[in-house]
């Protein structure tokens, strides 16, 4: 099929660009694509069937909802790290630094969770390239990955599997322009025939639609590494760079939702429904099956592995001397185990969205009181620190995981 054709151009088009070695050493580029990286991770994977079965045809408009409210507490993020970060290098007030140390503390948290999210989805998709679709199978494959990786973190550290995140990053990046690309081509090629449709999908309707798309923030979350790469880029590069991330994740997410719609097929399976993508474009071509796995897997073990650096960091800066990193490794890796076995995948999901917008709440309060403080920017940002607040209230009340069946 063409659609195979042009999936393969597009895709080596846009890797000789994302993979350049020229261009991925910038500091322009390596700002960008840790932010991006988290945001079009493994939520680009699970989108489509979790927005179908929760939104139907309108699966577009949640997820520009969605990415609107990302942009809000990146928003928020971005004026902390401008006006908070030299008030937290000084003196802050015990207010400030308590809330600070909440944030922090809060974001370890999320992390554990996350960690789980992704390695659960490694170990769906790899066990769905042997034709596998179990939820016992994909729990004891995660936690075996899970367990590893906590092993190595404690006995050598995990730093050096960071170096292989730009690489992993312009190959992911590649294939997701190239799917993007054959979507596009195939949605032409059905208008030019007149076979273009987009039918009613059954879907989830009313208060329950809302609650489910509410606990779906964790698709669009990732932005908030930009606050915690100070040793590395200037506040003004961290601003511009997390910016310009949200902006690129908002484009693909919205034009990859839009394009998707048509092969909506309704609710998610009873199992089987984060791998549902799979099977949802496998008309699309021959290639689309083992691009989106390659995918899948390269993404998954990089991002968990960038969760768990950070977890055990701020485990071991917010804990006593004896709590060191090795250990935020192991109480890492326990967390997560923890959070495999007591949950399905889209409870995780929806734990883990719950998890993090905790944090953006807390952002949101540490922004109202720097800006009440020192008077900069308040009229703008007190409210929209207090409606991030309100929002974040009712992800973690209100939202609840996608159900297959």
């Amino acid at each position: 099929m063409i659609v195979n054709f042009v999936i393969v151009i597009a895709a080596l088009g846009l890797a000789a660009v994302t993979l350049n070695p020229k261009f991925i050493k910038t500091d322009a580029w390596r700002a960008t694509v840790t932010p991006l990286a988290s945001i079009i991770g493994s939520g680009f994977l699970v989108s489509g069937p979790i927005l179908a079965h929760a939104a139907g045809d309108k699966a577009v408009v949640a997820m520009a909802g969605l990415c609107a409210l990302a942009y809000l507490f990146g928003a928020i993020i971005r004026f902390n790290i401008i006006n908070v970060e030299p008030i937290l290098a000084g003196d802050p007030s015990r207010a400030l630094k308590a809330f600070d140390r909440a944030c922090q503390l809060a974001l370890a948290f999320a992390y554990f969770i996350s960690v789980a999210y992704y390695l659960n989805l490694f170990a769906a998709f790899a066990l769905k390239a042997a034709g596998v679709v179990n939820p016992d199978a994909t729990r004891l494959l995660s936690t075996a990955v899970i367990a590893a990786l906590g092993v190595l973190g404690f006995a050598r550290g995990l730093k050096s599997l960071e170096n292989v995140e730009l690489i992993a990053v312009g190959v992911k990046l590649a294939l997701i322009g190239g799917l993007i690309a054959g979507l596009a081509w195939w949605v032409v090629a059905q208008i030019a025939g007149a076979r273009f449709d987009v039918s009613q999908v059954n879907h989830a309707a009313g208060w329950n639609e809302i609650r489910i798309i509410l606990g779906l923030v964790i698709l669009v979350q990732g932005f908030e590494t930009s606050r915690y790469l100070g040793e590395a880029y200037d506040r003004a590069l961290r601003v511009k760079t997390m910016r310009r991330a949200q902006w690129i994740a908002t484009g693909v997410y919205i034009a990859f939702i839009l394009l998707i719609t048509p092969h909506f097929a309704g609710r998610l399976p009873e199992h089987g429904g984060e791998t549902a993508i799979i099977d949802m474009l496998a008309p699309l071509g021959a290639i689309v099956a083992p691009l989106i796995i390659i995918t899948a897997i390269s993404s998954q073990i990089s991002a968990a592995v960038a969760d768990m650096n950070g977890s055990s960091g701020l485990i071991a800066a917010n804990g006593d001397e004896r709590l060191t990193m090795k250990w935020g490794y192991a109480v890492t890796a326990a967390a997560a185990i923890g959070v495999t076995w007591a949950a399905n995948i889209f409870e995780i999901i929806s734990y883990a969205s719950k998890a993090f917008v905790f944090y953006y709440g807390l952002q949101c309060a540490t922004a109202a009181l720097a800006a009440h403080k020192t008077r900069k920017s308040r009229v703008v940002i007190m409210p929209l620190a207090a409606f991030g607040v309100i929002a974040a209230a009712a992800v973690i009340f209100f939202g609840l995981p996608a159900e297959g069946g």
